[in-house]
């Protein structure tokens, strides 16, 4: 059997995923609160800046993988309007459900479906923007989730990636202090879960740096990749063009 990572762990590939479901079980109902802790509010900053990226238009497709509680695909739907099309996913029933129920309650009625990006639903050269923010790097096999996402798109279509990088070197001692004392605290404290977090934290260490991950998505099938680097590399913004 092929080994994998969960973090710092070695676990069977076919482990993996429902150890993650486990995670995302756990920490759905208290994910937004987190998300405002762990970045003090910045995560709200990285996805306006995606958001623009996107330049979305009137009328056009767009798919959110790992969409969650639903922050990009609201912002989308806002700019497609009602000519266009946002398709709001997740793997992770618990966490589709909280954005689902978000959205509803925000009056935005979008195609919400379960949906694993290693084999996505959809058929090929189905949408204008692609987009997938702190979610790559829970999957199993990036590879195919990339090809995945580039199949699906239009010729010319953008994929966004949006997932925690390496960050600059004179920030790494000060930034693992606060990845592993900090944050396993606040999980425990306003989520009762460290053990997730500390997960978190790892699973940041083993995702690809920016390089690897741009060289990963042109193997996908972008021919041309920007790195947008936020708040030092702490993110990274990938936006890939389809060819």
């Amino acid at each position: 059997m092929s080994q994998t990572h969960f973090g710092f762990q070695q676990v069977d590939e076919k482990d993996k995923a429902s150890k993650v479901r486990g995670v995302f079980d756990s920490v759905a109902s208290k994910y937004d609160l987190m998300n405002d802790l762990m970045s003090a509010g910045l995560h709200r900053a990285w996805k306006a800046y995606t958001l623009q990226v996107a330049n979305l238009k009137p009328g056009e497709r767009a798919l959110d993988i790992a969409g969650g509680t639903g922050d990009l695909s609201r912002a989308f739907a806002r700019k497609v309007g009602e000519t266009g099309l946002v398709v709001h996913t997740d793997i992770n029933e618990a966490m589709l459900r909280q954005g689902r129920d978000r959205l509803l309650d925000e009056g935005l009625i979008l195609p919400t479906s379960l949906a694993d990006a290693e084999k996505l639903p959809f058929k090929s050269e189905s949408f204008d923007l692609v987009s997938v923010a702190f979610g790559l790097r829970n999957m199993t096999h990036k590879d195919r989730a990339l090809a995945e996402m580039c199949r699906v798109l239009k010729p010319g279509g953008r994929l966004l990636v949006l997932e925690f990088s390496k960050i600059a070197e004179p920030l790494r001692k000060p930034y693992d202090w606060y990845s592993f004392n900090i944050l396993p605290k606040l999980g425990s404290l306003f989520a009762g879960d460290a053990e997730s977090y500390k997960y978190l934290a790892e699973s940041i260490r083993m995702h690809p740096d920016q390089a690897t991950l741009k060289a990963m998505m042109k193997t996908a099938g972008f021919g041309h990749v920007d790195v947008h680097n936020l708040s030092a590399g702490i993110v990274a913004l990938h936006a890939g063009i389809k060819c």
